[in-house]
């Protein structure tokens, strides 16, 4: 039986599952990172929604005139390394140890003659152990990972149509692998105050005021999948403002949230996810003093 449009993804089902995945693709991601030059706000670390899963779009190999692409294919179940001059290589996703899997993904990237270093370390995460030693993450559930596909499908549509609206700069619709999440950014054109004591990380990825929409699978804080909302800075009065329900403020995380269950429950998925994104958008432009007009298409 195919599976529905808004197919289930409880955390607890494939969190074993969700976690491997995660620093997979952390591994992956830091090659995109260690090779890409840098981008306003870190975009040239993220990945993007393909048809078949998820993947870095061409990334420079190094000082030669080539590129290569890496892309997660959650249908054939592989890892696909792509170069321009024709080469190509691939890894099969299956129960296997984050400690393997970063062993002979560093092995085909000497294949193909693609040299690089970063450190092997994950981050945002809660489980520090070195990619070379982790061999307790070791799950793969294939078919949670194809109903992660098809959410990650629906969220980059209507992404996508929520953007439509706003003629100010956007971010593109990416796959943050350090937060393990899907997210659109919305700027009000000003800069943000100084973060005091702030990496050089966050420093450049919160420089200027930022509303920004995303969808989430959840971690050990909240173990939900959701769609969320979250302005930076965070202006004074959000947590009073109200979403359409079953969204609402989390004070825990400081942002909205609307639980993925509660999406597939309610009918018109769709609608629901846009209803609360432009529900929330328009509550912290409103208290953020957004230029509107300036900002947004009329009509």
């Amino acid at each position: 039986m195919d599976e529905p449009d808004w197919p289930p993804l409880p955390y607890d089902a494939w969190e074993g599952t969700r976690d491997t995945l995660h620093l997979w693709t952390q591994i992956v991601g830091k090659t995109r990172l260690a090779l890409s030059p840098l981008q306003n706000h870190w975009w040239n670390v993220p990945f993007y929604v393909s048809p078949r899963g998820l993947t870095t779009s061409s990334v420079p190999e190094g000082g030669h005139h080539r590129v290569f692409e890496a892309e997660f294919d959650f249908l054939s179940h592989r890892l696909e390394i792509r170069a321009s001059d024709g080469r190509r290589a691939h890894i099969e996703l299956f129960p296997r140890s984050v400690a393997d899997f970063y062993q002979e993904y560093r092995d085909r990237l000497r294949e193909l003659g693609i040299r690089v270093r970063f450190w092997p370390v994950p981050v945002e995460f809660d489980d520090p152990t070195p990619f070379p030693e982790d061999r307790h993450h070791a799950s793969y559930d294939a078919k949670a990972v194809e109903r992660f596909r098809q959410a990650l499908i629906n969220a980059d549509l209507l992404f996508k149509r929520f953007q439509t609206g706003f003629t100010g700069k956007t971010s593109p619709v990416h796959f943050f692998w350090g937060s393990f999440d899907l997210a659109v950014t919305r700027f009000s054109g000003r800069r943000a105050p100084e973060r005091p004591g702030a990496d050089p990380i966050t420093r450049e990825a919160y420089s200027h005021e930022v509303i920004s929409g995303g969808f989430w699978p959840g971690d050990r804080r909240f173990p939900h999948a959701a769609f969320y909302c979250y302005a930076a800075p965070v202006p004074p009065g959000l947590e009073t403002e109200r979403v359409p329900p079953p969204g609402a403020w989390n004070t825990a995380l400081g942002e909205f949230l609307l639980k993925y269950e509660d999406v597939r429950d309610s009918g018109a998925p769709d609608q629901e996810v846009l209803a609360f994104l432009r529900s929330a958008y328009e509550a912290a432009a409103r208290r953020a003093s957004w230029d509107r007009v300036a900002l947004e298409r009329a009509g």
